[in-house]
């Protein structure tokens, strides 16, 4: 089902070589195969869920790389013009918008901002973004167990509308993904239902759908780009909210980055643990795994029962 128009071709091609891709033109590729590109882990998830067997999902960001700052490869490029079905997120990555505008009408583009029902953006703080637009809206939707469910099913009828005869798959698959979703959902609901605090402190301001889910309040000292450096001011702003609300807990993000988060920690007398936005691939787990080690930090960090 791989389609290499001659607009395509013309965009990856140098100028010399256009006389033998239009040559070309006429005779498509086709293996038979539908080819999935995404632009993150989460999505990755999803699409592999979704897809199983019947599909092929290639993640165009290279293992490691901080989303929020994707830079496209021309092979990352021409996996994602000449893929069936492409899984993104509009306003969270700005190469991917720019080269989502260069796709053929034979490729699908489903974009998870259309059924995950994103949120807008917390605190606004000059400096915490650092340039990145991200629209006003928080992307990290995939926190929100449910929507990670609206995205899958958007997908799988996106899958159905490219490859008919997988309709029965992917719609099987999407709904054993919602079902393990729901599990997760209630398993937070359960967990999170009676703690001592219900406010929590982060260094990435990542986990708003997680609190608009389980009725919680983030305190972000970060913004939504997890490698900005917060503000004076805004330390000294997260300080006070700290203290009013009497947590006793800061959350960073695995890898170091803690954006301030050790120094709140430091002058409140407060513990260190970690929360993980699940940007990136978990090493040795999956997104269900790494939800449910967030759920175990939360559940002792708010001290719930």
């Amino acid at each position: 089902m791989i389609v290499m128009t001659c607009l395509r071709a013309r965009i990856l091609a140098p100028v010399a070589a256009l006389p033998l891709l239009l040559v070309g033109c006429s005779a498509a590729s086709d293996d038979g195969e539908v080819q999935i590109a995404v632009t993150a882990y989460p999505l990755q998830f999803i699409a592999e869920r979704v897809a199983g067997e019947a599909a092929t999902v290639t993640n165009v960001a290279p293992a490691g790389t901080e989303p929020h700052d994707l830079e496209l490869s021309p092979s990352a490029v021409t996996s994602i013009v000449t893929s069936d079905v492409v899984l993104m997120l509009s306003g969270f990555q700005a190469a991917v918008d720019d080269t989502i505008g260069e796709v053929g009408e034979e490729t699908v583009v489903v974009d998870a901002a259309d059924s995950a029902d994103l949120l807008e953006e917390g605190h606004e703080d000059e400096g915490d973004h650092d340039g990145h637009d991200h629209s006003g809206v928080d992307p990290h939707f995939w926190l929100d167990p449910l929507r990670v469910a609206d995205v899958a099913d958007a997908l799988a009828a996106a899958l159905t509308e490219t490859d008919p005869d997988g309709a029965a798959t992917y719609e099987a698959n999407a709904a054993s993904l919602r079902t393990d979703l729901e599990t997760l959902e209630s398993e937070f609901a359960t967990g999170l239902a009676d703690c001592a605090d219900r406010t929590f402190v982060t260094s990435h301001e990542a986990f708003g759908y997680l609190a608009d889910a389980f009725e919680l309040t983030q305190i972000g000292i970060g913004g939504i780009d997890p490698e900005a450096e917060p503000s004076p001011a805004r330390v000294a702003e997260v300080l006070r909210e700290a203290r009013d609300a009497g947590v006793t807990t800061i959350f960073t993000q695995p890898g170091g980055l803690t954006a301030g988060a050790d120094a709140v920690a430091e002058e409140l007398g407060l513990t260190l643990a970690t929360l993980d936005p699940i940007e990136l691939e978990p090493q040795g787990s999956d997104y269900l795994a790494a939800m449910r080690a967030n759920l175990a930090a939360l559940h002792e960090g708010l001290q719930c029962s």
